[in-house]
């Protein structure tokens, strides 16, 4: 069995974890209007006023005047997301991260040890809200799409069981734009076809869908009949590392998609420090309006884990790489591959020992910050670009 977990609201619950006097007002993390800044979340009560991510801040503002705006704090985002990724490990090791708020756990090996997946889920659900303070929604079924949308379907604070005969009966009355790949452009096609459910599709003929949209339509025919075959893949085994975001609504303001790349960079970053890993290849995810997709590549002369480099790196692919102008842009990602293992003696150096006049200073900055913020706390040090709420143009600091 397949949970799907996926904090509610996390970057601002955090922030509402810590201040607990702001659990009642509308709360948003994100950079300040006069920069161009932009949402990177927002709490329930925001939302209620029409707030969420990836708006830009001063729309936010207008929606809802009395909003809170937090700086972003990824690494406090981070230090939060491996403690409930520990609480994972606790059940079972096959973790597969899609961001820092929500990961695909494989519990089926597990429930000799620990009892049905539901009772692993609500244990997982309990020991994140008594131990951290968050809630968790949770979605467990056969596979992971339909994981995925359990997980989302009562969302805030969810707790959903799709039990192996139930796959249909709860599938087939959603709308079709709950299946992974219909956007907007083919949520407009099925529907002047009279499609607008999961069943309605379901029922139309496997050559129909390829003849109307290629391989694709023979993808949506297979989820739209709950079928799903990908495995869940742990950090360990994987070729790559990747983090991506779709958005609630398309995206045509770059600087507003250069905020969010630079989040997912931060992100990626931070993962292949904590393994040891560095990596020779930066690529860039973007899915536009009509559901095409880009994936460009950049391949480094020296393998880094640095987040400058990395950054560098994808912003000179987005600026460089993609078509002009930029239609509308749906979903956004930003990858690396190509790893090179670490040994110990380089992972990290010491933050007391005496500088190394060869270690590159980006390098540097990242090793200081990743010891003081573990040792001490992941409030001691953050990047002023953080600090600014994620500097959508992605100017030099």
């Amino acid at each position: 069995m397949i949970l799907h977990a996926d904090m509610d609201a996390f970057y601002a619950s955090v922030e509402i974890r810590d201040r607990p006097e702001l659990a009642s007002r509308p709360v948003a993390v994100g950079g300040p209007a006069r920069s161009r800044g932009v949402i990177s979340a927002a709490n329930y009560v925001a939302r209620r006023y029409g707030v969420r991510s990836a708006m830009p801040t001063v729309t936010a503002r207008k929606l809802c005047p009395q909003l809170v705006l937090l700086p972003g704090r990824m690494a406090r985002y981070v230090e939060v997301s491996a403690q409930i990724r520990a609480i994972f490990h606790r059940y079972t090791p096959l973790v597969e991260p899609l961001s820092l708020d929500e990961a695909f756990l494989d519990v089926t090996a597990s429930e000799k040890l620990f009892g049905t997946a539901v009772a692993i889920g609500k244990r997982i659900k309990d020991e994140i809200r008594n131990e951290l303070g968050l809630t968790v929604s949770i979605g467990i079924a056969s596979n992971k799409f339909v994981a995925k949308i359990a997980s989302d379907i009562e969302k805030p604070d969810g707790f959903v069981y799709v039990g192996a005969g139930q796959v249909q009966a709860f599938l087939d009355p959603l709308p079709v734009e709950r299946i992974w790949g219909v956007g907007k452009v083919t949520a407009g096609a099925l529907h002047r076809l009279g499609i607008k459910t999961i069943a309605q599709l379901r029922r139309q003929s496997l050559p129909a869908m390829q003849e109307l949209f290629g391989q694709h339509g023979a993808h949506l025919w297979e989820l739209a009949h709950g079928r799903d075959a990908r495995h869940v893949i742990p950090d360990q085994d994987a070729r790559s590392l990747s983090h991506e975001t779709t958005f609630a609504q398309d995206i045509e303001d770059s600087e507003v998609l250069l905020a969010r790349l630079l989040e997912l960079t931060e992100q990626v970053a931070m993962r292949l420090r904590r393994q040891h890993l560095k990596s020779r290849t930066v690529s860039l995810k973007i899915r536009f309006y009509d559901f095409s997709t880009l994936t460009r590549a950049l391949t480094l002369d020296v393998a880094t884990d640095n987040t400058r480099d990395l950054w560098q790196a994808v912003r000179d692919v987005f600026e460089t790489r993609l078509p002009r102008p930029l239609p509308p842009v749906r979903l956004i990602g930003m990858g690396v591959s190509g790893f090179d293992n670490e040994s110990e003696a380089t992972a990290q150096g010491d933050l007391f020992a005496p500088p190394c006049a060869e270690m590159p200073v980006p390098t540097a900055i990242d090793a200081v910050t990743d010891t003081v913020n573990e040792r001490f706390g992941a409030r001691t040090l953050r990047r002023a670009r953080i600090l600014r709420g994620n500097d959508p143009a992605g100017k030099k600091s």
